[in-house]
């Protein structure tokens, strides 16, 4: 029986994700057109993220940054959930764990895009870690034994 309880924190990510999208793009074409080295946007040819960061203002960078941190370790996040629900194990504890790792998520985004203390990102990214290990462990536990 499948269990959909935990694929909403896996939507709330997911929607997180998009507005991180929007708020990377709505500092950073401003600040592209700002920039006195860097040619029209609608006009940039071949050009990549790496190369326009020394050309932006680091704040602006921390958003682009984030919403590629969201691609990498929140993967695992989805496939957990999903691997959860098809074996009828996302209500309950589980469930609680994935909100809890959104709201770690969500914490480090704020961080990471405001202030970017590391100390407070990191402390926010290994709990976040934990939460997820916990998870993938609970899946495993489930399906082999």
């Amino acid at each position: 029986m499948i269990d959909t309880m935990i694929l909403q924190p896996a939507v709330a990510l997911m929607i997180w994700t998009m507005i991180m999208w929007v708020w990377m793009y709505a500092t950073r074409i401003p600040a592209m057109n700002k920039a006195p080295d860097i040619e029209a946007p609608a006009k940039l040819v071949g050009t990549t993220g790496s190369e326009l960061r020394s050309k932006l203002p680091e704040k602006v960078n921390w958003k682009a940054d984030n919403y590629n941190h969201l691609h990498e370790q929140p993967t695992l996040f989805y496939a957990v959930t999903v691997v959860l629900a098809i074996i009828g194990a996302g209500d309950g504890p589980n469930a609680l764990l994935a909100w809890i790792y959104v709201g770690l998520r969500v914490a480090h985004s704020l961080v990471q895009v405001t202030a970017n203390k590391v100390m407070v990102r990191f402390v926010l990214f290994a709990l976040s870690s934990v939460v997820l290990i916990a998870l993938i462990g609970k899946a495993t536990l489930i399906l082999l034994v």
